[in-house]
């Protein structure tokens, strides 16, 4: 709808900054864009991307949080609008993947943010300010 406030897509890495009290300056970055993106109700993410946080969140950060702190945070994201991929999604990721030599984990974040219809991919995977399937990448510390 015209009008209508641009969707923010944010991928695994952003999220888990936000919640690992050992990324200091990236934490910082990570809460107050989520903080943001709250307030707007722009916020997007995908099924992939809450399922890798969990893991990551519970296992590979220095202070992990319990399974339950973790599943918490999942039912709260729930209220933001989450992308759930079909068997189209993931061939038009792997096709995307062969033209651009992303990585393929990397292509199904692009393909769910273009899918959202986000403008914006949070993420410091890809290049900041590079676009991808009109969806352009910005890393949190490195935007104003």
């Amino acid at each position: 709808m015209i009008g209508d406030p641009s969707r923010e897509f944010v991928d695994t890495n952003v999220l888990v900054y936000a919640f690992d009290s050992s990324a200091g300056i990236k934490q910082t970055a990570a809460r107050k864009l989520l903080e943001r993106l709250w307030q707007t109700g722009t916020g997007t993410f995908s099924v992939q991307v809450l399922q890798e946080f969990f893991v990551t969140v519970t296992r590979r950060v220095a202070r992990p949080l319990s399974v339950d702190e973790a599943a918490d945070r999942i039912r709260e994201f729930a209220a933001w609008r989450v992308f759930s991929p079909t068997v189209d999604d993931i061939l038009a990721a792997i096709d995307l993947h062969k033209k651009t030599r992303v990585s393929f984990w990397d292509a199904m974040v692009v393909r769910a943010a273009a899918e959202s219809g986000c403008d914006t991919l949070w993420t410091e995977d890809l290049n900041d300010g590079q676009t991808i399937q009109g969806v352009l990448v910005r890393n949190p510390r490195t935007t104003r």
